[in-house]
């Protein structure tokens, strides 16, 4: 780790920016990162860090690398840290991405995942969407900042994190061992956020204030083995399998948090006739059958309105005619920001009603995660996003996978999910986890000037 302070040390000045030589530096810096495989698992994240940390040095940055040692991270990761000064007048903002990327399988790739490649004004592979993107946007406007010589009230920090697409570790680790060097931060930016753009129109820029709670529960049901030519009660399976059909045919309860009533509220004036009036007041339309299989017929809108269960592993025999000693599955649960974990498992153990399932969480729940909306920061992003598009819808879907963020926000920072692009629901539907993932070079270009005013508005 590297013990100097974690400052700019580039003179303050005025200066008019140079928007196109930004965003070039932009585009090609994040077909180079592109090219820096950091799959999870392994990860090997410090090959990122490797790679940003001179684009860093040379701007004057003092770089800090943090939780090397192996029984942190693990081998070859690590946690990136840099913080550009302001005055101090106000509380800082931190910008904070993921270095890893999700495993990408090249056969079913038009190009190489991990070769950068740039053609028909796109930037081509693994991470382009989540989220070396918004890494890279991250960087170029803090050093646009830094370069315009404008006052800066509020320090800015940039944190690369590892391990964000596997167990969160990096930014569990960053929050547990380092809250100093989060001192004075009042807010945090990171993905999640979620613009919805259809035929080139914005209709809506989506600032996450909130997200769903991972639950994942392994189940297992134990029997005797035996040769499956002859049949017995013993078999494991149809024991199971009737506990999955009883949680596929269970409907969870319907509940409205206040981020979602603002966020359909929000959005109520894109439809029109009863359509309209429902998501104006979705707690009352949900009363009106006809309202409420509308709204649910929507996965999205059923997803941040429930708990949801996903039934999606399922390990038995390994022979057709062998009657199995286990059978397992595992339940990808998520709930709502504010639902009680223990008492969502009760009700579901009585759903199932047989105690030779068992139940065994295998993965953290994290903290409720809810943010103010009455925020300098927010009306920042209200003001960027309308110079952008006038009249912009600015509202506040809920994540339903899950982010870094609880981390942080335990912390007491406010936290957002903000996306600095406007990228076609179809791109980012096919492309995030999936193949030919790919940005716009000019969604990058536009993302760091965006995200450069979201900081100057804010100071």
């Amino acid at each position: 780790m590297l013990a100097a302070p974690v400052t700019a040390v580039r003179a303050q000045r005025s200066a008019a920016l140079d928007w196109n030589a930004l965003g070039d530096t932009a585009v090609q810096l994040l077909a180079g990162y592109i090219r820096v495989n950091t799959t999870n698992p392994p990860g090997n994240e410090m090959a990122a860090i490797k790679f940003l940390i001179p684009v860093l040095e040379r701007e004057g940055f003092t770089v800090q690398v943090l939780d090397t040692e192996t029984t942190a991270l693990g081998p070859s990761r690590g946690n990136l840290y840099v913080r550009l000064k302001g005055d101090g007048t106000k509380k800082g903002i931190a910008l904070v991405h993921h270095m890893d990327v999700v495993p990408a399988m090249p056969k079913f790739w038009s190009v190489d995942p991990f070769g950068g490649v740039i053609k028909d004004g796109y930037i081509y592979g693994r991470g382009a969407l989540d989220m070396k993107s918004e890494g890279i946007v991250q960087l170029m406007a803090m050093i646009a900042l830094e370069r315009s010589g404008i006052r800066r009230t509020r320090d800015i920090v940039f944190i690369g994190n590892s391990d964000e697409e596997l167990g969160s570790s990096g930014a569990r680790i960053f929050a547990s061992r380092h809250a100093d060097l989060l001192e004075g931060v009042e807010y945090l930016l990171t993905e999640g956020g979620d613009n919805l753009v259809h035929d080139g129109t914005l209709e809506y820029a989506g600032v996450s204030v909130s997200e769903k709670r991972t639950f994942w529960q392994h189940l297992t049901v134990h029997g005797i083995a035996s040769h499956a030519s002859r049949p017995t009660k013993n078999n494991p399976v149809p024991r199971l399998v009737a506990a999955l059909d009883k949680l596929a045919h269970y409907e969870t309860p319907l509940h409205v948090t206040p981020g979602v009533a603002k966020f359909l509220h929000d959005i109520a004036p894109t439809y029109s006739g009863e359509e309209r009036t429902w998501l104006s007041d979705v707690r009352t339309a949900l009363r009106d059958p006809r309202a409420r299989a509308w709204i649910t017929s929507n996965i999205y809108w059923n997803a941040i309105l429930r708990n949801t269960i996903s039934e999606t592993v399922l390990s038995a025999s390994n022979k057709t005619n062998v009657i199995p000693s286990e059978a397992t599955a595992e339940l990808d649960i998520r709930l709502l920001p504010d639902a009680d974990p223990a008492a969502v498992l009760a009700r579901l153990q009585a759903v199932v009603s047989d105690t030779a399932v068992h139940w065994t969480p295998f993965a953290p729940v994290n903290a409720p995660l809810e943010s103010p909306i009455d925020t300098d920061l927010f009306r920042a992003i209200e003001r960027a996003a309308r110079d952008r598009v006038p009249g912009a819808i600015v509202t506040t879907p809920m994540l339903t996978g899950a982010t870094d963020r609880p981390y942080y926000r335990a912390l007491g920072i406010v936290t957002y999910g903000f996306d600095p692009f406007q990228v076609e629901s179809s791109d980012a539907q096919r492309g995030v986890h999936g193949t030919d993932e790919r940005i716009s070079t000019a969604n990058v270009r536009a993302g760091v000037r965006y995200l450069y005013d979201v900081l100057r508005y804010a100071q």
